[in-house]
């Protein structure tokens, strides 16, 4: 449905939705509305909490590293252009940096360019391609304007001065990042790169690579470090609010790739 988001749909957003409809509901129905109303609160507040927000983040983090959950129900043989038995484990020959999000300029003359969170994405691959010296491939497409490839790539190469040796614009989602990169690569004769990501987005990048059949290797961005538990780690903070945001995004997600991918 194009009038409501998927964004809209993810927690904690969906709990504060669900604590208006429980609003309005009481204005007919008084005791089930408040129950409601209530019930979507305390969720809400639950997810603004750090100690919340850290266990939610630990686990989508943790998942990354967790075979069983990754591994693709087709082995990489039954897949069209996938390398017959690709180890896991194969030497990277370039760097895949996948996208995150955009911001989008108000000011004429001024281009959109990424957003933080792709920045921070970018920063990592120079820094890989300092240390290593591999190709870069960016990956993301747009529905408007110039796509997310196109703005990553100007952006490393004017800020960070890294060439970028390809752009994949076509994708639309983590799983397209995976399918369209691994084709380009595959052309090119690479059978292995490095993947960067945010920690909390590696697992459905992983599981995305490897449910088409091309092996990576994890290169997340850098953590901030998780202040000591603490009276405050129980009271409701904006970024934490975000933080849990961000982790149900992935699980969700990746268990939404699993049933939409994963008999492809």
């Amino acid at each position: 449905m194009a009038w409501i988001s998927y964004s809209s749909l993810i927690p904690p957003n969906l709990f504060i939705l669900l604590a208006m409809i429980g609003v309005l509901i009481a204005w007919r129905r008084k005791p089930f509305g408040l129950a409601v109303a209530t019930a979507a609160i305390g969720l809400v507040y639950l997810a603004a909490m750090p100690v919340t927000a850290g266990l939610l983040i630990r686990s989508a983090e943790a998942i990354a590293f967790d075979e069983p959950t990754l591994r693709s129900d087709k082995p990489p043989e039954a897949i069209p252009g996938a390398i017959p038995g690709a180890i896991p484990g194969a030497i990277p020959g370039a760097i895949v940096v996948l996208s995150a999000d955009a911001r989008h300029s108000d000011t004429p003359g001024v281009p959109d360019t990424v957003g933080q969170l792709t920045l921070e994405r970018l920063a990592e691959a120079a820094r890989q391609w300092r240390r290593l010296g591999l190709p870069i491939l960016v990956s993301g497409g747009g529905p408007r304007g110039a796509s997310l490839a196109v703005r990553m790539s100007r952006v490393l190469q004017e800020d960070f001065r890294v060439p970028v040796q390809w752009r994949e614009e076509r994708s639309r989602n983590t799983f397209e990042n995976a399918l369209y990169s691994a084709e380009i690569l595959r052309g090119a004769g690479i059978h292995a790169a490095l993947v960067v990501a945010h920690p909390w987005d590696m697992a459905r990048a992983l599981w995305s690579f490897r449910a088409v059949g091309y092996p990576v290797v994890p290169s997340p961005t850098l953590e901030d470090g998780r202040p000591p538990l603490s009276i405050a780690a129980f009271l409701p903070q904006v970024p934490a609010l975000l933080e849990s945001y961000y982790a149900l995004h992935e699980l969700i997600g990746l268990a939404w790739y699993r049933v939409r991918y994963g008999h492809r």
